[in-house]
């Protein structure tokens, strides 16, 4: 599935359409069904379809399970092998394709992804030499032989089926691409690619899903550029590994999901309490405990903010495109070191692991900001004098200096402590110091902490969301546009400290307010509740079965809602 996807996409990618891909996966080891959905198109999307135009068969299964999402008169390409049925009920032609016959008398069945390709893109009535450069790409390594067979697998196939329908099918033509350059790539590749961007030289981390990608793409990059990756026992280590070397002086993150960050939580509240800098990566899926490994989720939005025992500054961020997950990468570093916290970056499966086309990145905006961490030297000390490492100042931010640095010595520990990290339990001490600490939360200032598209002054309906469900939500206003329905939508991008200025605006001129978010609790909506107020026009649109939103299933619930609203 993937060798097929990777291919079909890289093809389609060199000849400039936009793609925006998602991954139903079974959360087994083996088994389990299995699908990948691609839509394509000559403009940007940042959703996936409400339905499908063809369906790619390798078994009875995927027919019975997928078939019902066919669009009327969709198409249905099947292996002849398994003696493939339309299920009662579904308006779909049905073309047979002896796919593993092909593969087999080329040598071997693992030729028939190629073969499924084939006839697809024949289809799609696409030129081959395109798909066969993708093919040559991805298996020239093993060999001219194995390219051989694949690409004649492919030309097979594709003869085969513009046999059995007499051509490319006309409804499936697609307009020619804008040919620019672009890139094609899934949420974590774009953050890990953020990381090096930003000087990140080293990655402790625990193997889980969504997140190990990260993890798989820094083992092969970081060494390219002197750092290293550690594959730790658990989170727990992971995470104060991570602490202990951006403690050190070296820019480091790990990343996890949901169970990982559970038991992160008391290193986090060591990295707040001792003011030390560090990025953890949250790549959300369905909980609680094992819950649903492979499948959409935003459930930890509140855990992220309020999870550590005890009052710690942190910062939380929320990236919602492929473009954002690169920059505010970046960002993350800056802002973990310029005000010495925790930060957060919160991201959902789908936006980890659907694949998206993107614009291609602008190095030139990278700004690497390291806040007070004195490389220079330090001033000398009065002798049993120590660094007064958690100074306080009229920012609340001090100096850092790094181990074995030369008049740079003070303690650091987890209880409270004085100036020079000496444990104290004065009440005055304390005071002050919880005060420093939190304070610093009052000056966070982070690039485009909300995302806005408001047209209008007084909208029927203001849509708010966060992550992966901002392209959904543009969808469905485009068509309740066209029902004559004045939408706004806000994505919001930094989850604490919340935006509250900048979004209580849209929220005062909104005559309902509609919250969209992937949990069961509308974690999103009791946060603008919470810091904003408007309860009374706030309404929550939720979906925690495991799947991303639709379009459709959105434009109906905004129309439904305004027609109530309108009696």
């Amino acid at each position: 599935m993937e060798s097929t996807d990777k291919i079909f996409s890289t093809a389609l990618t060199r000849l400039g359409y936009y793609l925006y891909g998602y991954r139903h996966f079974s959360s087994r080891i083996k088994g389990g069904h299995t699908n990948n959905k691609i839509r394509i198109s000559t403009k940007p999307i940042r959703s996936i379809s409400d339905d499908l135009d063809i369906l790619v068969a390798f078994d009875q299964e995927t027919i019975d399970v997928n078939a019902h999402e066919l669009r009327e008169n969709g198409v249905i390409i099947a292996d002849a092998k398994v003696n493939p049925v339309v299920p009662e009920g579904v308006k779909a032609r049905l073309f047979p394709v002896p796919i593993t016959a092909i593969a087999e008398e080329l040598g071997t069945s693992l030729f028939k992804n190629m073969a499924a390709s084939g006839a697809s893109w024949a289809l799609l009535g696409l030129p081959l030499e395109v798909f066969n450069k993708a093919v040559e790409e991805e298996f020239g390594r093993k060999g001219a032989a194995v390219v051989e067979k694949n690409v004649e697998a492919v030309r097979k196939a594709a003869e085969f089926v513009l046999e059995l329908t007499g051509g490319p099918l006309p409804e499936f033509q697609l307009e020619p691409a804008d040919g620019r350059q672009k890139l094609f790539m899934i949420g974590n590749d774009a953050i890990a690619l953020g990381a090096v961007a930003a000087g990140c030289r080293f990655m402790p981390a625990y193997p889980i899903t969504p997140a190990s990608e990260i993890m798989e793409y820094l083992i092969k990059t970081l060494p390219k550029f002197g750092g290293t990756v550690i594959q730790t026992e658990d989170e727990i280590a992971a995470c104060t590994m991570a602490i202990g070397a951006n403690y050190g002086g070296v820019r480091a993150l790990t990343a996890s999901a949901g169970p990982g960050l559970s038991l992160m939580m008391e290193a986090i509240g060591l990295a707040g309490m001792t003011e030390t800098p560090v990025v953890i990566v949250d790549t959300q899926r369905g909980g609680p405990s094992t819950g649903l490994p492979t499948k959409q989720e935003q459930s930890d939005v509140l855990a992220m903010i309020h999870g550590t025992h005890g009052e710690i500054p942190k910062i939380v961020l929320s990236p919602s495109t492929i473009e954002e997950c690169f920059y505010d990468a970046i960002e993350a570093f800056n802002l973990a070191e310029e005000y010495q916290v925790p930060v957060i970056l919160l991201t959902d499966l789908q936006l980890s692991l659907g694949k998206q086309t993107s614009e291609l990145l602008d190095y030139n905006k990278i700004q690497i900001k390291r806040g007070e961490l004195q490389t220079g030297e330090l001033p000398a000390l009065a002798e049993n004098q120590m660094f007064k490492r958690y100074e306080f100042t009229e920012n609340g931010i001090s100096k850092r200096s790094m181990p074995g640095q030369k008049y740079g010595i003070h303690h650091v520990t987890g209880v409270e402590h004085a100036e020079d990290g000496r444990p104290s339990e004065s009440p005055i001490n304390r005071k002050k110091m919880m005060d420093k600490r939190l304070g610093k939360m009052k000056q966070v200032k982070v690039t485009n902490p909300i995302l806005v598209d408001a047209p209008h002054e007084e909208p029927d309906l203001l849509i708010i969301g966060m992550g992966s469900t901002g392209g959904t939500i543009d969808e469905a206003r485009r068509r309740l546009a066209d029902k004559g329905m004045k939408t706004n939508h806000v994505t919001v991008r930094l989850l604490h400290p919340f935006p509250v200025e900048e979004i209580k605006p849209y929220l005062e001129k909104a005559k309902t307010v509609v919250v969209v978010e992937n949990n069961a609790t509308a974690q999103l909506a009791s946060l603008i509740k919470l810091n904003v107020g408007y309860a009374d026009k706030i309404k929550s649109m939720l979906k925690y079965d495991g799947n991303p939103f639709l379009p459709a299933e959105i434009t109906k619930y905004c129309q439904e809602l305004n027609l109530v609203w309108q009696r």
